[in-house]
């Protein structure tokens, strides 16, 4: 059984989360679904701009297990499989995602800053920027393959 941990991002509310919400949205990248994010800091970037509601959010961590899930980052033949959100929510509405529990997927970041790998100094001092850092979301269907969902931190939106 393979796992990763994951990041789930709300707005702060007045308890601490027991389990993640499911995102019900009309415009969810992937329909209905746990939402989470594979790096913590686009989990921060998420809270700070888009949970202000409160001008506080919080970030939960969560260990999920990732053999059944739809990798269309890193696996070509996943991603061919499933590419477009129509695809997906034909699927599901039909029940046919029984054996798929969640899919892996990637975005472009709005801000071209966020498109940078951090820095790196080589060389005597000199800076070299790597163009492109994806930001990898992962959408579950099935909470049982959520291993455990702890509360990580809280912060205030900048």
């Amino acid at each position: 059984m393979s796992q990763s941990i994951y990041y789930h991002t709300q707005e702060s509310r007045k308890n601490i989360l027991k389990d993640p919400i499911r995102c019900i949205r009309d415009d969810a990248w992937l329909g209905e679904a746990f939402y989470f994010w594979l790096d913590l800091e686009d989990a921060e970037e998420w809270g700070n701009k888009s949970k202000r509601g409160s001008h506080y959010y919080e970030v939960y961590q969560s260990e999920i297990q990732i053999d059944n899930i739809l990798d269309t980052v890193f696996n070509e033949d996943h991603y061919f499989f499933w590419f477009i959100k129509e695809l997906n929510d034909y699927l599901k509405e039909r029940g046919l995602w029984n054996e798929i529990h969640g899919i892996k997927f990637q975005d472009l970041p709005a801000s071209a800053e966020r498109l940078l790998i951090r820095p790196i100094e080589y060389k005597a001092g000199k800076i070299r920027h790597f163009q492109y850092r994806k930001r990898i979301q992962l959408a579950v269907y099935n909470m049982e393959i959520i291993l455990n969902f702890e509360f990580l931190k809280r912060e205030k939106c900048i």
